[in-house]
């Protein structure tokens, strides 16, 4: 999951993004507005995280930028502002959710975790895939009951196409989830870590479609792996 952290304070910043990274999620951090709707129009995220008390734009008209040209990425506002007013004038500009500063780590996390649930209509943040278990919370991976363990970006790659089964995800689109902004990623990075699944999990784990990417195909009722 690739996050945008909109947040001017830099000591919080780093902070949030620590808490994001070691729950691995991939995160680009942008200390202003302006920055931020930039960021916004050359890039796809999965979720933003944006302070209301913004340099050169404010949050609020972010939100209203974004939503009036048709965005759809689901945001978390976390901010000062906590009267009701504040709160509702963040959710009617197009706020998925409203954090109050100071917030728990924890909850913030949860609320991520709400937001990826939405996205992919499930109920529970565990995603079952034949005779894998992918746990985001806990961090775990199971295959047929036993516990198998992965490297960080293996995780994130396992995840974000078990997160798309049944849709083909380019190179690119695989490489932005894992590194976002990172420009020292290695051209076969992905297709390493492609091997390494399919070595730990099972080779039809993840199938690949020449000359466009890569896909997690829908587990098939009653299928064996």
């Amino acid at each position: 999951m690739r996050i945008l952290l909109v947040e001017d304070d830099d000591l919080l910043a780093a902070g949030i993004r620590d808490t994001l990274e070691r729950a691995l999620y991939a995160v680009e951090w942008v200390p202003d507005g302006a920055q931020a709707l930039a960021a916004l129009k050359s890039n796809t995220f999965d979720l933003v995280v944006l302070d209301l008390g913004l340099p050169k734009v404010d949050g609020v008209e972010v939100l209203r930028t974004v939503r009036g040209e048709g965005g759809t990425v689901p945001v978390i506002v976390l901010s000062a502002r906590d009267t009701a007013p504040d709160r509702v004038l963040g959710l009617d500009a197009g706020a998925d959710d409203y954090l109050v500063k100071p917030f728990d780590v924890d909850e913030l996390l949860a609320r991520v975790r709400a937001q990826q649930r939405r996205q992919r209509g499930a109920a529970v943040n565990v995603i079952e895939h034949g005779p894998l278990r992918l746990d985001p919370a806990a961090l775990t991976v199971t295959f047929e009951g036993q516990p198998v363990a992965l490297q960080r970006r293996e995780f994130m790659l396992l995840q974000k196409l078990l997160q798309s089964a049944g849709q083909v995800l380019s190179r690119a689109q695989l490489e932005d989830s894992l590194y976002g902004w990172d420009s020292g990623v290695e051209s076969n990075s992905v297709d390493v870590h492609i091997h390494k699944l399919r070595r730990k999990l099972y080779p039809e784990v993840i199938r690949t479609v020449r000359g466009v990417g890569y896909i997690a195909d829908p587990p098939q009722p009653g299928a064996q792996a």
